[in-house]
């Protein structure tokens, strides 16, 4: 089994007397954002890894994220500046961050070696942060796509710790049942909803899909609807879409984009949704081709309904980078762009 590596100049000097021990991140590494000292650095290998924390009686989380995201930033100063969350996560977890933009060779469970930002791209990461947790096998279990707030981010790890989807029970309904937040009793209405019956194929020609869900009592839906749907960009972009919103566990009929009839919840379950609001988007061949799942400022849902309104997943597959090419434009222009707005 591969040992840890090193880090720093210090530690270098020392190693050959710390060989087989756990070293921690004391020192500026190659992460995007700052690391808690608590994150391991390592070989990448993850498939060691995992028997190794194993032995410890833990198991794997893997944290993406990138510089300059104020996402990963409210992950690392709003959660992990929390003591409770900090401690149950370090109890049942060792932590690894990876870099979606970095260089540094990971080795896959299934033997790849890859580049950091390859090994992004192989496992979908279109959000940071993202967050992956694996099991003593170096199984994926679960996985949080995006920043989820302190109040949903802890039940979500006892969702992992207690392994509750051995048992048959969805990530979304047990955030739901076990997350408790100020917000309105009652689901926000837009005029620009689709209006039932609801057949969501696509026809030649028409728009792109756009599938809002929400739950009641949901904050994040709130802010999306006062803040992010008020403003003037996120308007012309709506009315480039077909949108539709339900609640998950709504039991509404409807005709899904493959022309499947089922209820609403039986196809939330069967996108897997675990977070509101989540949007995913259909294209007009009827196929998902871009989702939301985890909380975002206004920034960056309008980048997502651009992102599908203009066609660039088609030629460009990283989110991040089309936004960032997008941001550099912007600046170009002599526009300021502040992520978080």
């Amino acid at each position: 089994m591969k040992r840890r590596r090193v880090i720093g100049i210090a530690a270098a000097a020392a190693a050959t007397s710390a060989v087989g021990t756990w070293v921690r991140a004391q020192q500026p590494s190659p992460h995007a954002i700052d690391i808690p000292s608590w994150f391991l650095e390592s070989f990448l290998d993850f498939k060691d890894e995992a028997a190794t924390a194993a032995k410890g009686g833990k198991r794997l989380m893997l944290y993406f994220g990138q510089d300059g995201c104020p996402y990963c930033r409210e992950l690392m100063t709003n959660n992990f500046s929390q003591k409770a969350i900090v401690d149950k996560t370090r109890k049942h977890f060792e932590a690894v961050a990876i870099n979606i933009w970095g260089d540094r060779e990971v080795t896959w469970t299934d033997g790849q070696r890859l580049s950091e930002k390859q090994f992004a791209k192989l496992l979908k990461v279109q959000f940071t942060p993202t967050l992956l947790f694996l099991d003593e096998q170096a199984q994926v279990t679960s996985r949080l796509n995006g920043y989820w707030p302190p109040h949903r981010f802890d039940p979500a790890l006892d969702y992992v710790i207690a392994r509750l989807d051995r048992k048959g029970i969805s990530l979304a309904d047990h955030v739901a049942q076990h997350a408790h937040e100020a917000a309105n009793a009652q689901l926000a209405e837009e005029p620009f909803y689709l209006k039932p019956p609801f057949d969501l194929r696509r026809k030649a020609g028409g728009k792109p899909l756009a599938v809002l869900w929400e739950t009641r009592s949901c904050k994040a839906c709130d802010e999306m609807h006062s803040e992010g749907f008020r403003r003037a960009e996120i308007k012309a972009l709506l009315a480039k879409f077909d949108v539709v919103r339900f609640a998950l566990g709504d039991a509404t009929e409807l005709i899904a984009p493959d022309g499947r009839k089922r209820s609403a919840n039986e196809w939330a379950r069967e996108l897997k949704l675990s977070y509101t609001p989540s949007v995913v988007f259909f294209d007009a061949g009827n196929r998902e081709v871009f989702r939301f799942e985890g909380y975002v400022r206004p920034f960056h849902l309008a980048g997502g309904f651009d992102y599908v309104a203009q066609g660039a997943y088609r030629t460009q597959p990283e989110f991040q980078r089309f936004l960032q090419e997008k941001t550099e434009r912007a600046k170009a222009r002599g526009q300021s762009v502040d992520l978080w707005k």
